[in-house]
């Protein structure tokens, strides 16, 4: 069954543009024009991704991914904006997105995006076969823990010290990712590789859009910071 995608965006030059070309990549397209449209259509059958312009007239794109978290739908957002501040994308991670793509944008990049989105959001089929001893991070193989934080992958709950974190999906994968590894410089291209899936290159912002994000749920008055950057190279997880 090919995956079904609602896009919502207002230029009707744009919409029609990228519901054909999505289309022709096989996907089945619902396309609307604005944000009412968009949560009434995601109410009356539940799509397998969402493309939303962030600038829609009424109801824009972050109100209607704010609705759809609130209402504990978790069907994998990608944004469109025009918006290229790093302020304007943490927004729009702050609303729920899980990934964005500036305007003007490349169709094949909106490809690659949707496809790590799928990808990420797909349910795992359980193993039948013991989890091999190096892979379990502890006695009991359900926590994993480093540099004061602790998290628990099956529940999809994260700690430093007593303090719980309120984290999206994109987050959670970067901090295990970190934790997994900490001490150990991750570069670029292996984050991407291992988060998204695919690597959008040395001029792409979106790692360092997370980062930023996920150190202010993590940073603490008076305390270390735990995420650092090499630069040149990637980020590290350890203390001090």
């Amino acid at each position: 069954m090919p995956h079904t995608v609602l896009l919502a965006e207002d230029d009707r030059a744009i919409r029609n543009a990228l519901e054909r070309a999505l289309t022709l990549e096989g996907y089945r397209v619902t396309a609307v024009a604005d944000g009412v449209e968009a949560l009434a259509q995601a109410h009356r059958s539940r799509p397998d991704v969402l493309v939303l312009d962030v600038m829609m007239p009424g109801i824009d794109g972050l109100q209607v991914c704010r609705v759809l978290r609130a209402e504990g739908d978790r069907t994998p957002v990608l944004m469109l904006t025009a918006l290229v501040e790093t302020a304007d994308r943490i927004a729009g991670l702050d609303a729920g997105a899980d990934d964005y793509v500036v305007k003007p944008f490349d169709v094949e990049e909106v490809f690659a995006r949707l496809r790590a989105l799928l990808r990420r959001a797909a349910p795992v089929a359980p193993d039948p076969e013991p989890v091999a001893e190096e892979a379990k991070p502890d006695t009991s193989g359900r926590f994993v823990e480093a540099a004061g934080l602790r998290m628990d992958p099956q529940a999809r709950r994260a700690w430093r010290g007593r303090r719980e974190l309120e984290l999206t999906r994109t987050e959670f994968e970067l901090l295990e990712l970190l934790i997994r590894h900490a001490g150990i410089v991750l570069d670029h291209s292996t984050i991407y590789d291992r988060i998204w899936g695919y690597d959008f290159g040395p001029g792409s912002k979106n790692l360092a859009v997370y980062v930023g994000y996920l150190r202010r749920k993590l940073d603490e008055p008076g305390a270390p910071q735990l995420i650092h950057t090499v630069r040149g190279v990637g980020y590290v997880l350890r203390e001090g």
